[in-house]
């Protein structure tokens, strides 16, 4: 079954002729689009229909945004798409922070957009093969590929989709470095080749919520000039 057979995309955003040309380009490319017209309504359809992926505006009324991606976060670990006229890397940084999987910037073309939404769903959806031992215990770190779950110390650590798609490629290849591109092409697709701040920002990611301390990491390590590892032991 292609991956787009059945799939739910909630779009929110204000606009309501971006909003039209956006479900028509998803609804032909495969997929069933609901939308929202604001942040308080896109969160009661995203409970009641409980999409694969949201496309999600910045600048809205009543509710903008960031604060509807943080209220997504509360509940649900959905694939996030945000849509921002603001190309600025403190931006794109503080939407990554919050949680989002991809970060476009406006104008953008359909397209791409239709790429991109594909391309997330992919690599959220895709599950990673399990070796004959599903289960890693590395330090104070405890993975289960298996059941999808991440502990420290007996702690649940939340991790969005992304970032447990790159630590489970990781860990999947522990003691091994993958370059930037191996890792891109892995987690991200193809159609990311060559942005390798996305590599950047989730090791960053990855390391805040696995490392005692992120400066001088212990799980996820660099090669520097390469690409990155996660350790062995």
């Amino acid at each position: 079954m292609n991956q787009r057979d059945q799939a739910k995309v909630l779009i929110i955003d204000d606009d309501t002729t971006l909003l039209l040309l956006l479900r028509q380009s998803l609804e032909k490319a495969g997929y069933t689009v609901l939308t929202a017209a604001h942040g308080l309504a896109g969160l009661q359809q995203m409970y009641e229909h409980r999409p694969d992926l949201i496309i999600l505006d910045v600048m809205m009324p009543r509710m903008d945004g960031w604060e509807t991606v943080s209220r997504i976060r509360e509940m649900s670990q959905v694939p996030v798409i945000m849509l921002s006229a603001k190309d600025a890397e403190a931006d794109k940084i503080r939407g990554f922070a919050a949680g989002v999987d991809d970060y476009v910037t406006k104008p953008f073309s359909f397209a791409e957009l239709t790429a991109r939404v594909g391309a997330v769903l992919h690599r959220t959806r895709q599950t990673v093969p399990a070796r004959p031992s599903h289960l890693y215990q590395v330090g104070d770190v405890t993975i289960d590929l298996e059941e999808r779950r991440v502990t420290k110390r007996g702690e649940t650590v939340s991790l969005t989709p992304t970032e447990y798609k790159l630590m489970a490629v990781l860990v999947e290849n522990a003691g091994r470095v993958l370059s930037r591109e191996q890792l891109l092409s892995q987690v991200w697709g193809d159609a990311y080749l060559g942005d390798t701040d996305y590599i950047k920002r989730y090791v960053w990611y990855l390391r805040q919520k696995l490392e005692d301390d992120p400066s001088t990491p212990e799980y996820v390590l660099t090669d520097r000039g390469f690409g990155y590892s996660f350790r062995k032991d």
